[in-house]
Protein backbone atom coordinates (compact mmCIF):
# COMPACT_ATOMS: atom_id res chain seq x y z
CA UNK A 1 0.00 0.00 0.00
CA UNK A 2 1.35 3.47 -0.88
CA UNK A 3 2.18 6.02 1.82
CA UNK A 4 -0.77 8.18 0.64
CA UNK A 5 -3.20 5.28 0.99
CA UNK A 6 -1.81 4.40 4.42
CA UNK A 7 -2.33 7.99 5.59
CA UNK A 8 -5.83 8.15 4.08
CA UNK A 9 -6.82 4.93 5.80
CA UNK A 10 -5.97 6.44 9.20
CA UNK A 11 -8.17 9.53 8.66
CA UNK A 12 -11.78 8.90 9.78
CA UNK A 13 -14.66 9.84 7.54
CA UNK A 14 -16.98 11.93 9.72
CA UNK A 15 -20.67 12.38 8.86
CA UNK A 16 -20.35 16.01 10.01
CA UNK A 17 -17.88 18.75 9.14
CA UNK A 18 -17.91 22.14 10.89
CA UNK A 19 -16.94 25.70 10.03
CA UNK A 20 -16.89 29.14 11.71
CA UNK A 21 -17.21 32.48 9.88
CA UNK A 22 -17.69 36.09 10.94
CA UNK A 23 -19.52 38.58 8.71
CA UNK A 24 -19.75 42.39 8.89
CA UNK A 25 -23.02 44.28 9.08
CA UNK A 26 -25.06 44.15 5.89
CA UNK A 27 -23.03 41.35 4.28
CA UNK A 28 -24.85 39.41 1.58
CA UNK A 29 -24.00 35.82 0.71
CA UNK A 30 -25.22 35.33 -2.86
CA UNK A 31 -27.39 32.41 -3.98
CA UNK A 32 -25.64 29.07 -3.72
CA UNK A 33 -26.25 25.46 -2.76
CA UNK A 34 -24.39 22.62 -1.06
CA UNK A 35 -23.98 18.93 -1.78
CA UNK A 36 -24.49 18.34 1.95
CA UNK A 37 -27.27 19.33 4.30
CA UNK A 38 -26.38 22.45 6.26
CA UNK A 39 -27.21 23.68 9.74
CA UNK A 40 -26.44 27.38 10.23
CA UNK A 41 -26.35 28.92 13.69
CA UNK A 42 -25.85 32.59 14.55
CA UNK A 43 -23.78 32.70 17.72
CA UNK A 44 -24.42 36.45 17.61
CA UNK A 45 -26.33 38.71 15.22
CA UNK A 46 -29.36 37.94 13.05
CA UNK A 47 -29.53 36.25 9.63
CA UNK A 48 -32.23 36.50 6.97
CA UNK A 49 -32.07 33.37 4.82
CA UNK A 50 -34.07 33.19 1.59
CA UNK A 51 -34.90 29.91 -0.18
CA UNK A 52 -37.61 28.86 -2.62
CA UNK A 53 -39.65 27.88 0.44
CA UNK A 54 -39.59 31.31 2.03
CA UNK A 55 -37.63 33.80 4.09
CA UNK A 56 -36.34 32.58 7.42
CA UNK A 57 -35.36 34.83 10.33
CA UNK A 58 -32.55 33.29 12.39
CA UNK A 59 -31.77 35.20 15.61
CA UNK A 60 -29.38 34.04 18.35
CA UNK A 61 -30.44 30.79 20.04
CA UNK A 62 -32.03 29.58 16.81
CA UNK A 63 -30.55 27.60 13.92
CA UNK A 64 -31.75 26.84 10.40
CA UNK A 65 -31.68 23.46 8.71
CA UNK A 66 -31.16 23.73 4.92
CA UNK A 67 -31.50 20.44 2.99
CA UNK A 68 -28.78 19.45 0.54
CA UNK A 69 -29.22 20.99 -2.90
CA UNK A 70 -31.53 23.75 -1.61
CA UNK A 71 -30.49 27.08 -3.18
CA UNK A 72 -30.31 29.89 -0.62
CA UNK A 73 -28.91 33.34 0.04
CA UNK A 74 -28.16 35.06 3.35
CA UNK A 75 -28.37 38.69 4.51
CA UNK A 76 -26.63 39.67 7.73
CA UNK A 77 -28.28 42.04 10.22
CA UNK A 78 -25.52 43.60 12.27
CA UNK A 79 -22.24 41.79 12.76
CA UNK A 80 -22.92 38.06 12.64
CA UNK A 81 -20.81 35.24 14.03
CA UNK A 82 -21.91 32.08 12.21
CA UNK A 83 -21.24 28.44 13.02
CA UNK A 84 -22.08 25.92 10.29
CA UNK A 85 -22.41 22.16 10.28
CA UNK A 86 -22.44 20.15 7.05
CA UNK A 87 -24.05 16.70 7.18
CA UNK A 88 -23.35 13.99 4.63
CA UNK A 89 -26.17 12.61 2.48
CA UNK A 90 -27.19 9.63 4.69
CA UNK A 91 -27.18 11.76 7.84
CA UNK A 92 -29.04 14.63 6.13
CA UNK A 93 -31.88 12.33 5.05
CA UNK A 94 -33.16 11.97 8.62
CA UNK A 95 -33.71 15.74 8.92
CA UNK A 96 -36.11 15.92 5.98
CA UNK A 97 -36.27 17.76 2.63
CA UNK A 98 -37.59 21.10 3.92
CA UNK A 99 -36.06 24.05 5.75
CA UNK A 100 -36.87 24.40 9.43
CA UNK A 101 -35.80 26.55 12.35
CA UNK A 102 -34.52 24.67 15.40
CA UNK A 103 -34.15 26.03 18.92
CA UNK A 104 -30.58 25.87 20.26
CA UNK A 105 -30.45 24.66 23.86
CA UNK A 106 -27.48 25.35 26.15
CA UNK A 107 -26.16 21.84 25.50
CA UNK A 108 -26.66 22.01 21.73
CA UNK A 109 -24.90 25.38 21.59
CA UNK A 110 -21.85 24.01 23.40
CA UNK A 111 -21.82 20.88 21.21
CA UNK A 112 -21.86 22.96 18.02
CA UNK A 113 -19.05 25.18 19.28
CA UNK A 114 -17.04 22.16 20.45
CA UNK A 115 -17.52 20.40 17.09
CA UNK A 116 -16.27 23.46 15.22
CA UNK A 117 -13.17 23.63 17.41
CA UNK A 118 -12.54 19.88 17.21
CA UNK A 119 -12.79 20.05 13.43
CA UNK A 120 -10.31 22.94 13.30
CA UNK A 121 -7.93 21.08 15.63
CA UNK A 122 -8.44 17.80 13.72
CA UNK A 123 -9.18 16.21 17.09
CA UNK A 124 -10.39 12.88 15.71
CA UNK A 125 -11.18 11.17 19.00
CA UNK A 126 -13.05 14.20 20.36
CA UNK A 127 -15.06 14.56 17.15
CA UNK A 128 -15.97 10.87 17.20
CA UNK A 129 -17.33 11.25 20.74
CA UNK A 130 -19.17 14.52 20.02
CA UNK A 131 -21.04 13.54 16.87
CA UNK A 132 -23.57 11.02 18.29
CA UNK A 133 -24.66 13.38 21.06
CA UNK A 134 -24.75 16.34 18.67
CA UNK A 135 -27.01 14.46 16.26
CA UNK A 136 -29.25 13.36 19.12
CA UNK A 137 -29.68 16.95 20.33
CA UNK A 138 -30.43 18.16 16.79
CA UNK A 139 -33.11 15.49 16.33
CA UNK A 140 -34.80 16.41 19.61
CA UNK A 141 -34.55 20.22 19.23
CA UNK A 142 -37.79 22.21 19.27
CA UNK A 143 -39.00 23.51 15.91
CA UNK A 144 -40.30 27.04 15.39
CA UNK A 145 -42.55 27.35 12.35
CA UNK A 146 -42.42 31.10 11.77
CA UNK A 147 -41.20 32.13 8.32
CA UNK A 148 -42.32 34.28 5.40
CA UNK A 149 -43.46 32.33 2.29
CA UNK A 150 -42.43 33.79 -1.08
CA UNK A 151 -44.50 33.84 -4.32
CA UNK A 152 -43.82 32.86 -7.93
CA UNK A 153 -46.31 35.10 -9.78
CA UNK A 154 -44.46 38.21 -11.12
CA UNK A 155 -47.20 40.61 -10.03
CA UNK A 156 -47.26 39.22 -6.53
CA UNK A 157 -43.45 39.21 -6.42
CA UNK A 158 -43.46 42.93 -7.16
CA UNK A 159 -45.87 43.63 -4.32
CA UNK A 160 -44.03 41.39 -1.87
CA UNK A 161 -40.70 42.98 -2.80
CA UNK A 162 -42.06 46.41 -1.88
CA UNK A 163 -43.43 45.12 1.40
CA UNK A 164 -40.16 43.38 2.28
CA UNK A 165 -38.15 46.50 1.46
CA UNK A 166 -40.36 48.57 3.73
CA UNK A 167 -41.17 51.02 0.93
CA UNK A 168 -44.93 50.41 1.19
CA UNK A 169 -45.33 50.92 4.92
CA UNK A 170 -48.98 52.08 4.88
CA UNK A 171 -50.11 51.32 1.33
CA UNK A 172 -53.41 49.48 0.98
CA UNK A 173 -53.91 46.38 -1.15
CA UNK A 174 -55.68 48.57 -3.72
CA UNK A 175 -52.71 50.94 -3.97
CA UNK A 176 -50.26 48.05 -4.26
CA UNK A 177 -52.45 46.41 -6.92
CA UNK A 178 -52.41 49.59 -9.02
CA UNK A 179 -48.60 49.62 -8.93
CA UNK A 180 -48.45 45.92 -9.89
CA UNK A 181 -50.89 46.27 -12.78
CA UNK A 182 -53.49 43.95 -11.31
CA UNK A 183 -56.80 44.30 -9.55
CA UNK A 184 -56.98 44.09 -5.77
CA UNK A 185 -59.24 41.06 -6.12
CA UNK A 186 -56.61 39.30 -8.25
CA UNK A 187 -53.87 40.05 -5.75
CA UNK A 188 -56.01 38.87 -2.84
CA UNK A 189 -56.67 35.61 -4.70
CA UNK A 190 -52.94 35.18 -5.45
CA UNK A 191 -52.01 35.67 -1.80
CA UNK A 192 -54.39 32.92 -0.77
CA UNK A 193 -53.44 30.59 -3.64
CA UNK A 194 -49.64 30.93 -3.61
CA UNK A 195 -48.89 31.87 -0.01
CA UNK A 196 -51.81 30.22 1.79
CA UNK A 197 -52.51 33.39 3.76
CA UNK A 198 -54.26 36.70 3.30
CA UNK A 199 -52.53 39.93 2.32
CA UNK A 200 -53.09 41.29 5.84
CA UNK A 201 -51.54 38.24 7.49
CA UNK A 202 -48.56 38.14 5.12
CA UNK A 203 -47.79 41.81 5.74
CA UNK A 204 -48.17 41.13 9.43
CA UNK A 205 -45.55 38.37 9.17
CA UNK A 206 -43.18 40.75 7.37
CA UNK A 207 -43.59 43.39 10.07
CA UNK A 208 -43.08 40.77 12.75
CA UNK A 209 -39.94 39.42 11.07
CA UNK A 210 -38.47 42.92 10.85
CA UNK A 211 -39.42 43.55 14.47
CA UNK A 212 -37.77 40.31 15.62
CA UNK A 213 -34.54 41.26 13.87
CA UNK A 214 -34.47 44.73 15.42
CA UNK A 215 -35.35 43.45 18.90
CA UNK A 216 -32.54 40.89 18.75
CA UNK A 217 -30.16 43.69 17.73
CA UNK A 218 -30.99 45.64 20.87
CA UNK A 219 -33.74 48.07 19.81
CA UNK A 220 -36.42 48.75 22.41
CA UNK A 221 -39.88 47.24 22.01
CA UNK A 222 -41.35 50.75 22.01
CA UNK A 223 -39.14 51.81 19.08
CA UNK A 224 -39.78 48.58 17.19
CA UNK A 225 -43.55 48.90 17.65
CA UNK A 226 -43.56 52.49 16.38
CA UNK A 227 -41.41 51.70 13.34
CA UNK A 228 -43.65 48.72 12.52
CA UNK A 229 -46.58 51.12 12.19
CA UNK A 230 -48.37 50.38 15.46
CA UNK A 231 -49.96 53.21 17.43
CA UNK A 232 -49.03 51.68 20.78
CA UNK A 233 -46.88 49.00 22.37
CA UNK A 234 -50.03 47.19 23.53
CA UNK A 235 -51.32 46.89 19.94
CA UNK A 236 -47.95 45.56 18.80
CA UNK A 237 -47.77 43.15 21.75
CA UNK A 238 -51.25 41.87 20.97
CA UNK A 239 -50.27 41.08 17.36
CA UNK A 240 -46.99 39.53 18.52
CA UNK A 241 -48.75 37.29 21.03
CA UNK A 242 -51.41 36.27 18.51
CA UNK A 243 -48.79 35.07 16.00
CA UNK A 244 -46.01 33.68 18.23
CA UNK A 245 -47.93 32.79 21.37
CA UNK A 246 -45.79 34.92 23.72
CA UNK A 247 -45.36 38.62 24.45
CA UNK A 248 -42.34 40.49 22.99
CA UNK A 249 -40.81 40.73 26.47
CA UNK A 250 -41.17 36.99 27.13
CA UNK A 251 -39.89 36.14 23.66
CA UNK A 252 -36.71 38.14 24.22
CA UNK A 253 -36.15 36.50 27.59
CA UNK A 254 -36.46 33.10 25.95
CA UNK A 255 -34.37 34.02 22.91
CA UNK A 256 -31.50 35.40 24.95
CA UNK A 257 -31.39 32.50 27.39
CA UNK A 258 -29.79 29.24 26.18
CA UNK A 259 -32.42 26.53 26.28
CA UNK A 260 -35.28 29.04 26.19
CA UNK A 261 -38.83 27.83 25.65
CA UNK A 262 -40.59 27.25 22.36
CA UNK A 263 -42.43 29.89 20.39
CA UNK A 264 -45.27 28.78 18.19
CA UNK A 265 -46.82 30.09 15.00
CA UNK A 266 -50.47 29.90 14.03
Amino acid sequence: MSRFRQQSARVPSWPITALAKNYPQGWHVAKHRHRRGQLIYAKSGVMHVTTREGIWIVPPQRSLWIPLGMEHEIHMEGQVSVRMLYLDRPTSASFGPHCKVLAVSALLRELVLAAVQAHVDKAHERMTILIPLLLHELHTADETAFHIPVPADPRLKNVCRRLLAGTSHVETLEQLAARAGASSRTLARLFEKELQMSFVRWRQHVRLARALSRMCLGHSIKTVARDAGYASCSAFSSMFHRVLGVTPTDYMKQAMEPGGGRSRSR
